[in-house]
Formats: C-alpha cells, structure tokens, sequence
C-alpha cells in the first residue's frame, strides 16, 4: 500500500506551538488578481499546494510570468487586459473549486472559446451556479449534462451589468461574479448570503471601485469596471481551515495544549471556534494584530475534560463548512446529542461529506442519524475503537483524509487510511506537522 497510512496506535498526551501552510483562499485569490495588475506583485508564504500551483499554471497559459522560489512567488502582471486568449486554449483547474468557479469570472471577455477542465472530483461539482449568472453578462457556456465539467466559455466584448441573488452562500459564486463585474459596463450588484470575504477585504485593500453594505442576513456588493489593479504585495497569514485538524486533535487528545502561530481569524472563516466553545473547549487568540483587511492572532486551545452537545446554530454554517467533519468528531466524544442541519452544502464539496461523515463515525461506533442535510450525532465520550477501518474511493477529497488521521490518532482502532497525496491539494505538509506533535 505505497500510497496508503497505516495509524494503529494513539497520540500521547501533548503541548506544543506549530505554524501551518499559507491560506488556500487568499493564496488563490491573490495569484489571480496579481495577474492582471499592472506591474509586478509579490507573495511570502504562498501556499505551495497543487490547487495554488494550478492557478499558477492557468495564468502562465494566459500568457502571464510568475516565478515560485521556496514560498515566495513573484506574478508580473500585464494590466486589467493582459491576458492572451489564443485560439484552442485548454485550462486545467485540477481539483480546484476556487480557481474553476472564480477563474470563470475573469475570462468573460474572452474572443475565443477557451475550454476549462478538472480531475474526476471537480468534473462531479456543479458549475452551474457559476455559469447562470455569467451567462446574464452575456457570456456563452456549454457544459457537460448542463453543469459539469469539462465546459467551454465564449466570452463577448459587449459585456452588461447584472443583478445577481447569491443564495447558497457560496463565496466562490459570488467573487467569480465580482470579478466579471470588473469587466462588464455600468454598475453590477450583488445580494449574497454570508460568506468567507476574502475577496471584497483584497479589492478594498486596492482600492477597487466596490461598495459593500453589510446587513443583518445579506451583503449587498455593488462593482462598477475596474481599468487597473495596483501591484499586490503580500505576506499571507497561516490557514484556520488547516489548522482546524491540529485543534481538534487537541481536543480529543486528553491534558494537551497547542499554539497555532499567526493564523487567520476572518470572522467570516472562524465558525469552528465558536461551536468549540459552546461545546466547552477553551480557545483563546493571543497577539491579535490587523493585516491588510485580515485579522491575525496565535491560537491558544486546550483540551476540555468534558464536551457538551450542541444544537449547532445554522447562522454558524457558512463560517465553518471546510471544518464540520472535524466538528463531527468532537460531537461524537460529547456527552448527549449534538444535531447540525442545513448542511446541503457539504455535498457540493470534493465528495459528498455529510456521507463520509456518517460512514466515519458509524465505523468508530457512533450512532447517527442523517437526511440530505442534516445529522444527529450520538457522542459517547468513553469511545474505544478496537477494530480495522479502512477509508478510500473518497475521490480525492483532502479533508476526508485529514480527519480520518485525527479520528484514527484519538480513537483508536487500525486505520488504513488509502491516497495519502489527497493532502497535495492544500496542505502538503501535514503528516510533517503531525509527526512533529508526535514527537
């Protein structure tokens, strides 16, 4: 099994202070707005995964330079209309949701058809979501059953303003929207549920012509055409999604104590943090210091000798939906029943997750009940798996594989765990960082 794990024994009691890889979304984002500012921008801390490397790769093919050494990268952008768009283009977004769906948004103008294409998970999500909405600016999609990879954009020169109702919550369907905004003549606006907001914090850092009123339920972003981008220059903050896995791990692992150092903690991104806490754990954030719109501070977390249920508030969703199935894991350790709903939006993810999730936790002996969109989950605090697991075909998925580490390091059990290299997608380093704690 060269690409498999095998986990058969628990972690040790622990107390250690790590840094985790740089931000997938930020890092996306900011290589594709780099490539078309007019000069050169500069990155520390690029996240050196394959879904950031495939954004790289997609503005080389548009005829942009960029230059990756160690976690520093250089993007020597061309201007608002610096891309080359040659005839017979085909771009690749691998297993990148972000870069598929926000990419879309830039090639609006694009006089030839360009063709975009993805591994076998990302072919499976629905671009739809995308394509309706840019299809109002006037743009031509054909996609395959009508909302899968691969699709093919014709974009126009005649491009129109919208009025686009975001309703899922996806920050991915509406920055692609911002960004095709930015093309298109007149004033485009948005009404979108909540969501991460990394985009609208970078344009306002450049002084992009986007007004955003927060309200109670909905941001409404209004975008009016964007003539040039100023250089970005960017140091960016460690990943909450990532370490998401090393504060659960604490969670579960018994008088253990970890600090995260200089993690991003977006309002928008910190969901995770505020359902630990109801459920009992102790968090605290240290050196809190405000970054080019972002906000940063070492996370403190220790283990609780108790964990409570929760009945997860749904306003908590959109802030912690890369992180329910590590959230899952903590619920299974509480002392009573914990019930999360809402939750359609894990199955638009690299695999279907609330699946995964019931699969995971029936395995380690948690009874679940679960719909389309929801799950109970049944914790037993004393857990003791004393059995083989074996997870795979989970398409590719990157958190399946990453909580089932956690699940196998804290419960027990003989876990082989198959495709060790989903982790290249967004966090290469993690068995390193694991080991570290193992230590």
């Amino acid at each position: 099994m060269p690409n498999a794990i095998v986990v058969k024994k628990k972690l040790d009691p622990f107390k250690k202070e790590i840094l985790v890889s740089g931000d997938k979304s930020i890092s996306i984002r900011w290589v594709l707005l780099s490539s078309l500012s007019d000069g050169v921008s500069k990155c520390k801390n690029l996240l050196k995964s394959e879904d950031v490397i495939a954004a790289i790769d997609v503005i080389r093919k548009l005829g942009i330079k960029a230059v990756v050494k160690n976690n520093e990268c250089k993007i020597y952008g061309k201007g608002i209309d610096g891309y080359k768009y040659k005839k017979n283009l085909v771009l690749n977004a691998k297993n990148s949701g972000t870069l598929g769906r926000l990419i879309l948004g830039f090639l609006i103008n694009t006089p030839h058809p360009i063709k975009l294409i993805g591994d076998k998970s990302l072919s499976k999500r629905d671009f739809s979501r995308v394509s309706n909405p840019l299809s109002k600016f006037g743009v031509k999609f054909k996609l395959k059953n009508n909302k899968n990879l691969p699709l093919t954009i014709h974009g126009t020169e005649k491009l129109k303003s919208i009025v686009f109702e975001e309703t899922k919550g996806s920050a991915q369907c509406k920055s692609s929207v911002m960004f095709a905004g930015m093309r298109a003549n007149g004033t485009t606006i948005i009404r979108a549920r909540k969501s991460r907001n990394h985009t609208e914090l970078l344009c306002k850092y450049l002084d992009l012509p986007i007004i955003i009123k927060n309200k109670k339920n909905i941001d409404e972003i209004k975008v009016k055409k964007v003539f040039n981008i100023k250089p970005l220059k960017y140091d960016i903050p460690s990943d909450i999604s990532s370490s998401a896995f090393f504060i659960v791990l604490t969670v579960l692992t018994n008088k253990s104590e970890l600090n995260i150092r200089k993690v991003n903690i977006n309002p928008s991104r910190i969901g995770i943090i505020t359902i630990l806490r109801k459920m009992g754990v102790k968090i605290s954030f240290k050196n809190i210091k405000s970054y080019k719109g972002e906000k940063i501070a070492d996370i403190l977390v220790k283990s609780p000798k108790v964990l409570r249920p929760i009945n997860c508030p749904t306003r908590l969703n959109s802030g912690a939906i890369d992180e329910f199935l590590v959230i899952f894991l903590v619920a299974a350790k509480a002392k009573g029943i914990s019930y999360f709903k809402n939750l359609s939006e894990l199955n638009q993810k690299e695999s279907p997750r609330l699946k995964w999730a019931e699969y995971i936790l029936n395995q380690i002996g948690i009874k679940t009940l679960t719909t389309k969109d929801s799950i109970k989950i049944f914790g037993n605090p004393n857990i003791k798996v004393d059995k083989k697991i074996i997870i795979k075909n989970y398409l590719k998925d990157h958190r399946v594989f990453m909580s089932s580490i956690v699940a196998a390091l804290t419960f027990g059990g003989k876990w082989i765990i198959h495709d060790k290299d989903s982790i290249k997608t967004s966090f290469p380093n993690f068995i390193k960082i694991i080991n570290k704690i193992a230590r």
